[in-house]
C-alpha cells in the first residue's frame, strides 16, 4: 500500500496547471475539477462559485505541500483577484483549499515568503478556503494540453524556487 497524499489547488484555468504539474517530481496523478462552490455535481456549463481547480496525488518520499506550493506561486499570478490571463471570474480565482492545521501554517508561511521576496508587483491574494468536494471536470477537459498541444494556457515557469 502506498502512503501517497492529495493536495488542491486553484490557479486560473484547470488545464495550464494540470499540465506543468503533472511534469513535476514526486507527482503521481493529476486530475482537473470543481471545488469550492455552491452546487453538487457542477459541469463546466455550470459550476456557481466553484473554482477551476485541480487534485494533486503526490509521493510524499519524494515532494511535500510546502513543494508544491513553491511551484504554484511560480507558474500563475496569486496577485490578481479573479483573473489568470485572459480568463476572468471567481473560477479563475488563486485558491489553496485547505485539509488540516499543518497545510494552513505551509500556505500561510508560503504567502509570508513569496510577499517578502518582492519578485510580484504586488501582494498575494491567493485564498485559503477549506477543502469541499472535488468534482471532476467532464472527461474532454481532463489532460486537454495532453491532447489538443496547441490548446490556450495562461501558466507558465515564471521565477526560480522561492524556497532557500
Amino acid at each position: 500500500m502506498n502512503n501517497y497524499k492529495k493536495a488542491y489547488i486553484a490557479g486560473g484555468c484547470f488545464w495550464g496547471m494540470e499540465d506543468l504539474f503533472r511534469k513535476q517530481p514526486g507527482i503521481i496523478d493529476t486530475e482537473v475539477g470543481y471545488i469550492g462552490g455552491e452546487n453538487d455535481n457542477p459541469t463546466y456549463r455550470n459550476h456557481p462559485g466553484h473554482a477551476e481547480g485541480i487534485e494533486l496525488v503526490y509521493d510524499p518520499s519524494i515532494t511535500n505541500f510546502r513543494k508544491i506550493l513553491d511551484y504554484f506561486y511560480r507558474v500563475h499570478n496569486p496577485t490578481t483577484v479573479d483573473r489568470q490571463g485572459n480568463d476572468r471570474g471567481s473560477s479563475y480565482r488563486s485558491a489553496i483549499f485547505i485539509q488540516n492545521d499543518e497545510e494552513k501554517a505551509i500556505a500561510e508561511e508560503m504567502i509570508e515568503l513569496v510577499n517578502a521576496s518582492g519578485r510580484w508587483d504586488g501582494k498575494i491574494v491567493t485564498q485559503l478556503e477549506p477543502y469541499s468536494t472535488f468534482w471532476p471536470a467532464e472527461p474532454e477537459h481532463q489532460d486537454y494540453l495532453e491532447k489538443n498541444p496547441d490548446g490556450y494556457t495562461c501558466h507558465f515557469e515564471r521565477f526560480g524556487t522561492f524556497l532557500g
